[in-house]
């Protein structure tokens, strides 16, 4: 596609756009008609150049008139249910879905080298030696063992709030660490790998292997990805402390923390589920493949939810950054 032309050929209805968003109190009803469409096709033209010209400088333009004139359509009061609606219906989902390219490989290669790393330990009774003492092993690997008794180790509702406190820490370190060049997201994912590795071969080695699908499947498959999502997103950002692209680095920093913030807060949210899943199905008394069935289905929504609604709030031009009212205003920048 040729960008010059495109531009050239749209540019008069972005400008009629910006000009009847700044005029949206004092419109007639055929101006406030026409404010609806340009803002429908300029979304549409959005997600046009995101798709097959990404030019960080036009894409960032088009995006802040989108928005502007989306605020314009719907109205300048929005109440803090409507927000709150908004957060979860197009923010939250738009942000991880803009983030996919970054947490879908961290997920594949963690969950590669999880398996190798559990392989590794259950053909090699060295390796396990080298790991623990025979007896402690024996402990935690049992029937009745310390793997098993631990998630009904305290009562469900405090257990729940202990794993949800622990994985949102998890995450908030994931997002918030990125900053530094993503080094310590590196570390956190790293020490991930290695206890999932650990765990699921030690119990590989005791033919114990269904017993630990069974008993981490429920509820880590959705708290995983929660994760990785966190790990996929904290690495961007640290990526933009290294290339910030056209923008300046604070700019770039700026709108990426603020989104960052928000996905924090997010899964959150998708941890305290996870986290009741942990602790009220997955010690409970329900047959596996029930129990595991839960896990597939939490899994499955989030990814619906991510792909579909996400993808959608992207393609409309939300960006998962604070509605442009409530963030500063910058000058342009070029590089």
């Amino acid at each position: 596609m040729d960008v010059d032309v495109f531009v050239a050929a749209h540019r008069p209805a972005w400008d009629r756009l910006e000009h009847l968003t700044k005029r949206s109190r004092k419109l007639t009803g055929a101006e406030a008609d026409e404010l609806v469409l340009l803002y429908q096709r300029a979304a549409t033209h959005l997600s046009t150049l995101r798709a097959k010209a990404p030019d960080p400088a036009l894409v960032e333009h088009l995006s802040a008139v989108v928005i502007r004139a989306r605020s314009a359509v719907t109205g300048t009061h929005s109440p803090a249910w409507r927000e709150f609606g908004l957060f979860f219906s197009r923010r939250f989902p738009a942000a991880v879905y803009r983030s996919w390219h970054w947490w879908v490989p961290v997920m594949v290669v963690s969950l590669l080298a999880s398996g190798v790393v559990s392989a590794w330990i259950a053909l090699n009774p060295e390796v396990q030696a080298a790991v623990a003492a025979p007896e402690e092993i024996q402990q935690l690997t049992a029937p009745g063992g310390d793997f098993e008794s631990y998630y009904s180790s305290d009562p469900a509702a405090s257990f729940a709030a202990r794993v949800w406190t622990n994985n949102a820490w998890v995450a908030a370190g994931c997002l918030l660490l990125g900053v530094l060049f993503g080094l310590p997201v590196l570390y956190i994912l790293g020490s991930n790998v290695l206890n999932i590795g650990l765990s699921g071969g030690l119990m590989a080695a005791a033919g114990r292997l269904d017993v630990f699908l069974g008993l981490i499947t429920p509820h880590g498959l959705l708290e995983l990805t929660a994760v990785f999502v966190a790990a996929g997103t904290g690495l961007r950002l640290g990526w933009t402390v290294i290339d910030p692209g056209r923008r300046t680095r604070a700019a770039a920093l700026g709108a990426e923390g603020r989104s960052v913030v928000l996905m924090a807060l997010g899964l959150a949210c998708v941890l305290l589920v996870t986290g009741v899943i942990e602790a009220f199905v997955t010690p409970s008394g329900l047959p596996t493949w029930a129990r595991v069935g839960i896990g597939v289905v939490a899994e499955l929504v989030f990814f619906a939810y991510v792909f579909i609604l996400g993808r959608r709030a992207a393609a409309a031009g939300e960006t998962g950054d604070l509605d442009a009212r409530l963030t500063a205003a910058t000058t342009p920048s070029s590089g």
